[in-house]
């Protein structure tokens, strides 16, 4: 076979990767020697930021992951010097790879306990928004949590469900956990409401939007609600499922045969708008919907 993978990119990632080669697992070694001193500045200017807003936000497990683990303030990150640790934590490792890839190459790297990380960074003029995930989401975002031990169970348990459910035609359910927990969920704490998912934790805006605005909803987690709800990826997220413990997330996931029982409960129901309420949620706050388009529900 052929060792490069094929594939199709935006512009950002065609330039970002112009002359690498990836392996067929769509990994390659980290380009250190494209890193630019302005790209340095920018991840300065990215973790100092979120590190001010996060005070309060961000859950225990986050920080404890931050310390742990060699994520430097002043530079991107080197994988090899963070995987030494990593590993010896929780038996993970992180491997850098172009962008974007293929579901189930993802899904093999996750029940294999690699998290792929995108390993070029935004620009300089897209330091508040980039569609696409860069270094800073993928390293910043999701990699200290990697370092506590339940939810690096949790996210390999994901991964092993994710090669279990192409099977099954499911994917497109099991990719809502995903979105409403490793990126846009929340725990309730001693302390209070605290932020865990990446997509939140490494953004400026949200980061405030998801605990303190009163427009959207806030729900306790329930799986089989959560693989039935839609999500939306051009807006702030129109309802947060909120998790009281991260045990809870792992025992719900890597009980397959129960999630094969929700996707079959659900496969012919209609699936759930991203901002609608159902009779059978546990409410923490129904939004105000301030600041929604008639389509935002949807």
């Amino acid at each position: 076979m052929n060792d490069v993978a094929e594939f199709k990119v935006p512009d950002i990632t065609a330039r970002k990767n112009f002359g690498l080669v990836l392996a067929e697992d769509y990994t390659l070694a980290q380009p250190l020697d494209r890193y630019t001193e302005i790209d340095h500045q920018v991840w300065s200017t990215l973790y100092h930021r979120q590190m001010e807003i996060l005070k309060d936000r961000a859950c225990d497990e986050f920080f404890d992951g931050l310390q742990r683990l060699p994520i430097e303030p002043n530079r991107v990150p080197v994988f090899d010097e963070l995987n030494q640790v990593l590993q010896a934590a929780t038996g993970w490792k992180i491997v850098a790879v172009h962008g974007l890839i293929p579901d189930e190459v993802f899904f093999h790297h996750l029940a294999n306990r690699r998290f792929p990380v995108t390993w070029w960074l935004r620009e300089a003029n897209q330091i508040d928004y980039l569609q696409e995930p860069d270094v800073f989401h993928d390293l910043f975002g999701h990699v200290p949590l990697l370092a506590n031990p339940v939810f690096a169970d949790y996210l390999a348990a994901y991964g092993q469900a994710g090669l279990a459910a192409q099977s099954e035609n499911a994917l497109h359910m099991l990719a809502r956990l995903y979105w409403y927990t490793v990126e846009f969920g929340l725990i309730q704490t001693s302390a209070g409401l605290r932020i865990y998912g990446a997509g939140i934790v490494s953004s400026r805006t949200e980061s405030i939007y998801s605990l303190e605005s009163n427009a959207p909803n806030r729900v306790g987690f329930d799986m089989q609600r959560i693989l039935q709800t839609r999500y939306r990826i051009d807006t702030f997220q129109k309802t947060y499922f909120v998790i009281d413990s991260f045990e809870r997330l792992f025992t719900a996931t890597s009980d397959f045969q129960l999630l094969s029982q929700y996707y079959a409960a659900i496969r012919h129901l209609p699936a759930i708008g991203a901002g609608e309420i159902t009779p059978t949620d546990v409410i923490m706050q129904v939004g105000s919907r301030e600041g929604w388009s008639e389509s935002e529900d949807l």
